[in-house]
């Protein structure tokens, strides 16, 4: 079903860590479809480029009228009136019309809102949910496992530990509704368990908690606590538990140095097999800094039989780099960022290049979110069932979970979890 576009404008608006961001509004017959753009504290390198003023005198620079006026004039002036037949094409405009390889021209943040904008015109064209029109040929929706970041840390934090996102993973929750009281349940004994410790238990970018806790395992065993404490089972037929250490914030001089010490990457490896052994955790994101690919493989070759091992920082939803990846034997999963790669069509590569391989992909948000429940709808019709968008808290994170379940309430028979029975 194709559509014609009337109007494409953007405002300057602020996300959930009181920082600009663009809010995008597409008009086609009518019809007024609305996107809120994330945006990441803790970035790769090789993320397309989020254009920000760097005017000193607003935001401190980080305002993002620029990228405005290239929605409002540049973009809008090279789509209004025309009909596109899908999003590939109208994306395929977009990514012409940038004409860079990191939409540096036009600016990531501008290019990512009008496609998540189109792909709900696209969506209400064909009369389905966003969820269904995402949803490629051949592969089953399903509903994901949850990850809560319920412990923060690294760049999400202003505390002590270096390790950025400690996440809690219903795995053996029989259904969406279970999975999101599981989270809710174990976040409240965690932040009794924090309390009656002592500790603040004030925030991080994400809704997660912040206690100045030094080491992992301190975070881990209190974690395993708090599963207990709200009756759930920590491991994989229960709560597990999902790690983005996010390496590349304190690898320096060759060194991981985090909690007082420097390890070198064959320690790191060591280190988390160790954890793996001692706790129920399944999944482990950015356990190696970006640049570090002989030490992935190593990671891969030791752990990547036994537990999922994800790429951010080092693939950024790119597809060409996950294929090398692939080729590489680096890593066995995929963080799905949309405005990490700049437009939703090469977000929906990134991910059949993961399909392909038979590697796993986890949609994720931004540590700068807003409302905009986008998310939810691609993981659900990505067919991958894993999904982070921080702790249940915070709105701009409950609204994606409260869509999920919206989705799960509107289609009782889709399947939740990782093989579509509610486990991994």
């Amino acid at each position: 079903m194709s559509i014609t576009v009337d109007r494409v404008h953007a405002l300057e608006v602020l996300d959930s860590r009181s920082r600009p961001t663009l809010s995008v509004t597409l008009t086609t017959a009518g019809s007024r479809h609305v996107a809120g753009v994330p945006s990441g504290a803790s970035t790769g390198s090789g993320e397309a480029l989020e254009l920000r003023d760097g005017d000193q005198s607003r935001y401190g620079g980080a305002g993002v009228l620029t990228a405005v006026g290239n929605v409002n004039t540049t973009i809008n002036d090279a789509l209004a009136g025309r009909t596109f037949a899908d999003l590939a094409t109208l994306d395929q405009a977009l990514l012409d019309l940038d004409g860079t390889t990191d939409k540096s021209a036009l600016g990531a943040n501008a290019v990512v809102g009008v496609s998540m904008a189109a792909a709900r015109a696209f969506a209400a064209a064909s009369d389905q949910p966003l969820w269904a029109y995402l949803t490629p040929e051949g592969v089953t929706p399903v509903l994901p496992v949850p990850h809560f970041n319920c412990l923060n840390g690294g760049m999400h934090a202003p505390n002590s530990l270096e390790w950025q996102e400690f996440m809690l993973a219903p795995l053996g929750a029989r259904s969406m509704a279970e999975a999101v009281r599981a989270g809710a349940d174990i976040y409240a004994r965690l932040k009794a368990r924090l309390s009656a410790a002592g500790f603040a238990t004030g925030l991080g970018d994400e809704g997660g908690f912040a206690p100045d806790l030094a080491r992992p395992e301190e975070v881990l065993e209190t974690l395993v606590s708090a599963i207990t404490d709200a009756g759930y089972t920590p491991g994989r037929d229960g709560v597990a538990i999902a790690l983005d250490p996010a390496a590349s914030e304190f690898y320096r001089d060759g060194a991981y140095r985090f909690a007082d010490q420097a390890l070198s990457s064959s320690e790191m490896v060591a280190l988390y097999g160790e954890l793996v052994d001692r706790f129920p955790i399944w999944s482990i994101e950015d356990g190696l800094a970006e640049g570090d690919w002989d030490g992935w493989v190593e990671l891969t070759a030791e752990l990547g039989g036994r537990i999922q091992l994800v790429g951010d920082d080092i693939f950024v939803t790119n597809p060409a780099i996950i294929a090398d990846a692939v080729g590489r034997k680096v890593g066995n999963a995929a963080l799905i960022k949309v405005n990490q790669i700049g437009s939703i069509s090469e977000t929906l590569e990134a991910m059949r290049v993961c399909r392909d391989a038979g590697y796993q992909a986890m949609v994720s948000h931004r540590s700068g979110e807003t409302p905009d429940p986008f998310i939810a709808d691609l993981a659900v019709g990505s067919g991958f069932a894993q999904l982070k968008t921080g702790a249940p808290a915070r709105g701009e994170r409950v609204a994606k979970y409260n869509r999920l379940l919206e989705i799960a309430d509107e289609n009782p028979t889709m399947p939740y979890g990782m093989n579509g029975s509610g486990t991994a």
